[in-house]
């Protein structure tokens, strides 16, 4: 567990980093218009959103790696630790080892966050008073519904990544996505897709709502709401 608590953090200011810095660019406006009821349409956040997934995988692709291999072996014989089983892997299979299972990643990611942040803006707007900052109550319900939307969407290319990934450690071996689908739909059915989708849903909605008070909470100190001016 240790890997992956360190590397959260790095994982949440990428995407969240890419997908402000994005959507200032789109609306060609900082955030304190869009709090100041300039708010941005669907398709820029999810446009937005889509680029931090894409930015997301290519940065986050090896991590995402070492801790499905960490997490899914039962002995600490093949990997002492995140840095040993990077040094394996790059021994074993090269550079582009670390990128195993990248292609479902990014298919996984790049559309599943764009559905992360328009729940988001929707369910937090529909919460909040016109022209008044969110509360903490619609930031918390907001955050919550935009990762079990985003979790029941992700769940079936996530079981996909995850045995591409394993599939270079002893696991078994998958020529690329579609042939890990094919095998798995015809050995397990089409429910193998949705293993973990109720876990992957109950553990997302407090997870997401804090991520997300946590981010407008830090923003409202780095990036204060310009005051509205009176003529």
């Amino acid at each position: 567990m240790a890997f992956p608590v360190l590397t959260t953090g790095i994982t949440n200011s990428v995407v969240f980093g890419s997908y402000s810095n994005a959507l200032d660019y789109l609306t060609q406006s900082p955030r304190s218009d869009r709090s100041q009821g300039k708010p941005a349409s669907a398709a820029q956040v999810f446009s937005a959103g889509c680029f931090s997934g894409l930015v997301q995988v290519l940065v986050c692709a090896p991590i995402d790696l070492v801790k499905v291999r960490l997490q899914g072996q039962t002995t600490t014989d093949r990997y002492r630790g995140p840095i040993h089983c990077v040094a394996v892997i790059l021994k074993e299979e090269g550079p582009r080892g670390l990128f195993r299972g990248g292609l479902a990643l990014a298919l996984r990611d790049v559309p599943c966050y764009g559905l992360y942040f328009l729940p988001y803006e929707v369910t937090r707007n529909a919460l909040s008073e016109s022209s008044q900052e969110p509360g903490s109550f619609a930031i918390l319900m907001a955050g919550g519904v935009a990762g079990v939307v985003t979790w029941a969407c992700a769940t079936p290319m996530d079981v996909v990544k995850a045995r591409l990934q394993m599939s270079g450690a002893g696991g078994r071996l998958y020529s690329g996505v579609l042939h890990c689908m094919r095998v798995s739909v015809r050995e397990e059915g089409v429910r193998v897709f949705f293993k973990g989708l109720l876990l992957n849903c109950l553990r997302a909605f407090p997870v997401n709502a804090v991520t997300f008070l946590s981010y407008e909470s830090l923003m409202k100190i780095f990036c204060p709401p310009a005051k509205p001016t009176h003529s």
